[in-house]
């Protein structure tokens, strides 16, 4: 993996089997542009494929996540199909998110609005600092949250509170994000990347087919019926019977031993 090289909007990390992925555009609050985008996307479609990155945490460092979508290019779209193929870039960035075979974790401190906002509902679980605000403010400009903020945040909270917080366009506080379920631990502001390493960790642990499986299974059936969910299941399922790791769980938990894992 490419942990000598330089990126103009990320920092890259590799502490073992966990990759820090910070966004940094600090000038700009981090916010989301066309080049954030673009190495963010050739540096995800390195790490997917790479069995040795187990797990990914996504974080702003410790002032700012993401203030959302740069509006110095959101000016520029003018058109029908340049807003389109805006919204389908960003979209494309988010999927691209979400289908990583690794856990992703959203480290959250300060401001996670619009864009960055979406960027965090990608990620697999978000820890967020109690300096961590959310909001999707896009109908105060006369628009809405087109990165995958419609669909994503009613399928995490439901529809009803999903509209107020984008029909309203007003931010909520940490405490109530982590009410709602859309962060599954709050700490103080020091602590966050160290949480944040600590899940990770316990993450990168597990065996790595049974965890790529369970998180294409729960991604993948949400969008499908239960019937063919279960079937999906059921022959995910009857793969994993085959290989090494389900074998040596099942023979170390009969010797109450630690199982090896080796990812095969």
């Amino acid at each position: 993996m490419p942990a000598d090289h330089r990126y103009e909007n990320l920092i890259y990390q590799q502490e073992g089997a966990i990759v820090i992925l910070q966004l940094h555009r600090p000038q700009k609050k981090n916010a989301l542009n066309s080049a954030l985008r673009v190495e963010m996307e050739g540096l995800l479609r390195e790490l997917g494929p790479d069995t040795r990155t187990r797990a990914l945490i996504i974080t702003g460092g410790d002032e700012v996540f993401c203030a959302g979508a740069d509006i110095a290019e959101i000016k520029d779209v003018t058109t029908a199909e340049s807003a389109y193929q805006h919204s389908r870039e960003f979209q494309s960035l988010f999927d691209q998110i979400e289908a990583l075979p690794q856990p992703v974790i959203g480290a959250i401190a300060g401001y996670a609005l619009g864009g960055g906002f979406e960027l965090a509902l990608a990620c697999d679980f978000r820890i967020a600092s109690q300096t961590a605000r959310f909001g999707l403010p896009e109908i105060k400009i006369g628009a809405f949250p087109a990165g995958g903020g419609t669909q994503r945040l009613p399928r995490l909270i439901g529809a009803a509170k999903a509209k107020e917080i984008i029909l309203t366009g007003e931010p909520i506080s940490v405490e109530e994000a982590l009410s709602l379920g859309l962060v599954m631990k709050v700490v103080e502001k020091g602590k966050l990347l160290e949480e944040a390493k600590r899940l990770a960790t316990q993450l990168a642990a597990l065996p790595r087919l049974a965890l790529e499986a369970t998180k294409m299974l729960i991604n993948r059936g949400l969008e499908m019926d239960l019937a063919s969910a279960l079937e999906l299941e059921a022959r995910c399922f009857g793969t994993l019977a085959a290989t090494h790791d389900l074998r040596e769980g099942t023979l170390a938990f009969l010797e109450k031993r630690k199982p090896n894992f080796t990812g095969h």
